[in-house]
C-alpha cells in the first residue's frame, strides 16, 4: 500500500488557548494513538491534502522534527460544519506484525454482459473492511464484472484472499446487474432458459408417465 509523509511538530502545550492559536496559524492538531501513551502533534492543513481529498487508502509517516518517525493509518478526522476545514485529526500506530483494520476501495474492470444488454450494475459497497498485516494491505480490491449478466450478483465469498480477511457476512452482495425497462436478454441466456425449461418438462413428463401406465 502506498504511504504518505507528514511532517509535523510534537506539541509541547494541549490546552484550549494553544489549539486555537495553531489553527488560527493553519496547523491541525492530532493525536497518535497505539503505542505506549497518546503523542500529539501538529502539522500544516496543506500536509494532509493526499491523505483526505482523495478516494485511495493510504498509511502514513509520521515525521516529527526531533528526527523520530512512526507508521501509522488515519483513525478519525474532524472538520468545521460551516468551513470544512480540517480541525483534528487522530492515527493509529501501525507494527510490522500486528495485524490492522482498514476501509478499503472497491475498482471493478471489465464491461459487465448485463450491462451491454440494458441492464443496470449496483454496487452497493465502494469500500470493502478488511483486516491484515501493514505489509499485505492492498492499495484496491478489483472486481471484474465482465461475467455478470442481468439478474447475476457477486457475493464477498468470491473475493476471499490469502494476504488479508473481509470483515463482512459470506452473502454480503458487492454488485449485482439488475434488470431495466431497456434491458435485452442475449442469445446465451436465452438458450440457458430454455434448456431449463426443456429439462423441467421432461422431469414432468417422466414422473407423469407411471401414474397413467397404473390407471391402464
Amino acid at each position: 500500500m502506498k504511504s504518505i509523509t507528514i511532517n509535523g511538530t510534537q506539541r509541547e502545550s494541549v490546552g484550549k488557548k494553544s489549539t486555537k492559536a495553531l489553527r488560527n496559524a493553519g496547523q491541525v492538531p492530532c493525536v497518535l494513538y497505539g503505542g505506549d501513551k497518546p503523542l500529539h502533534f501538529f502539522a500544516p492543513e496543506l500536509a494532509f491534502s493526499k491523505l483526505v481529498y482523495t478516494p485511495d487508502a493510504h498509511t502514513v509517516v509520521i515525521a516529527l522534527d526531533g528526527g523520530e518517525s512512526f507508521n501509522a493509518v488515519m483513525q478519525d478526522i474532524q472538520f468545521h460544519p460551516v468551513t470544512d476545514r480540517i480541525l483534528h485529526v487522530d492515527f493509529y500506530q501501525i507494527f510490522e506484525n500486528k495485524e490492522i483494520t482498514m476501509e478499503i476501495p472497491v475498482k471493478t474492470v471489465g464491461t459487465s454482459k448485463g450491462v451491454l444488454n440494458g441492464g443496470n450494475l449496483r454496487r452497493p459497497y465502494r469500500k470493502l473492511r478488511i483486516k491484515a498485516i501493514p505489509s499485505k494491505l492492498p492499495d484496491f480490491i478489483e472486481i471484474d464484472i465482465t461475467p455478470l449478466k442481468i439478474g447475476s450478483k457477486l457475493y464477498i465469498h468470491e473475493l476471499r484472499n490469502d494476504d488479508y480477511k473481509l470483515l463482512h457476512p459470506d452473502n454480503t452482495v458487492v454488485c449485482q446487474v439488475r434488470r431495466s425497462r431497456l434491458a435485452v436478454v442475449d442469445e446465451e441466456e436465452e438458450e440457458e432458459e430454455g434448456t431449463a425449461e426443456e429439462g423441467a418438462t421432461a422431469d414432468a413428463t417422466a414422473t407423469e408417465a407411471p401414474a397413467t401406465e397404473a390407471q391402464e
